[in-house]
């Protein structure tokens, strides 16, 4: 599938990926990751979209905070239809994308897995976990700064 164009503050950005995203979930290459489930930062709200970068990394992390006591796991994925970059980190805190994070409605297809990525200590996930519960905000965005 041809990548989305993305725009950013009225400019066009293309985003080639590869994508990523990070869960406990362990899934097969053909699963579809969709939206309408629980966030893992704010269990009461229910996700519209589906989150997703293009840093694997990131990825990881997003594994490390996500809920579930299964394996962390960062899959490569492929946005099935188009996608924007996610408000949350660009139009609040960000200008552009630096951290190349993006959401779609459209369900993101599994095409492989990563085995290695750097993995956050567990000092430096401690400190994730209490800024999540400190959190009044919609989103994990909000916190990075």
């Amino acid at each position: 599938m041809k990548n989305k164009i993305i725009v950013v503050d009225g400019t066009e950005v293309l985003d080639n990926g590869p994508f990523y995203h990070g869960t406990k979930a362990d899934l097969q290459v053909g699963d579809l990751l969709t939206a309408g489930f629980r966030s893992n930062y704010k269990p009461e709200v229910i996700m519209n979209h589906i989150y997703f970068t293009a840093l694997v990394n990131g990825a990881g992390l997003a594994a490390a905070l996500a809920n579930g006591d299964g394996c962390e796991r960062v899959y490569i994925v492929e946005p099935t239809g188009s996608f924007e970059n996610d408000p949350n980190v660009t139009d609040k805190k960000f200008p552009g994308n630096p951290t190349r994070s993006y959401r779609s409605q459209a369900p993101l297809k599994i095409v492989g897995e990563v085995k290695d990525w750097v993995r956050q200590t567990h000092e430096e996930l401690q400190k994730w976990r209490e800024k999540l519960a400190n959190i009044k905000a919609d989103s994990i965005a909000e916190i990075i700064n």
